[in-house]
């Protein structure tokens, strides 16, 4: 299976640790994995100019990062969606490329997706579980998990180990 990690944070931390620990597993598994790091890329909002819908064809009319995303969507069977929490939400880097998709819609190969969430604090991540519960409801996706950590458990090994196992399950 060819999985696409979507990192949505800018720092090289807590989400990383998981995004890597996922990539394990499922390298470990035999699976052909990447991570694209949205979170440091250059990727505008959604202009909602329609152009992709139009003349674009399914192409997005700026030409940011999102291309690279795009390409690599395509391409996946399996999408990771992986944030830290800011302030209740996933962050605004991941919701830009999430609201970038909008221009091919459903992913064309996907059949699975997952979800790795990191916070400082316990308790944060209902809108993020929501957004994403919505997001693979209307794609058609059979969600493989979704994984959260808070606080001090960002640092322990048995979690990061608990998302390797995951990933190998698959």
């Amino acid at each position: 299976m060819n999985i696409k990690i979507l990192n949505g944070s800018p720092r090289k931390e807590n989400t990383a640790a998981m995004c890597e620990a996922f990539l394990e597993g499922a390298k470990e598994a035999g699976h052909d994995v990447e991570i694209l790091h949205v979170g440091k890329m250059k990727i505008a909002g959604c202009l909602a100019c329609e152009y992709c819908h139009g003349k674009g064809e399914g192409k997005c009319v700026q030409q940011d990062d999102m291309v690279k995303v795009i390409a690599a969507y395509q391409d996946a069977d399996m999408v990771v969606f992986a944030s830290p929490i800011y302030y209740f939400g996933m962050t605004s880097q991941m919701m830009a490329a999430i609201q970038r998709v909008y221009c091919i819609g459903k992913p064309p190969k996907a059949k699975k997706s997952a979800l790795l969430l990191s916070s400082g604090s316990p308790g944060t991540t209902n809108g993020a579980i929501t957004t994403y519960k919505d997001m693979i409801g209307y794609m058609g996706l059979e969600d493989a998990g979704i994984c959260c950590l808070a606080g001090e458990e960002n640092k322990k090994e048995e979690k990061l180990s608990a998302i390797k196992e995951m990933a190998k399950q698959l």
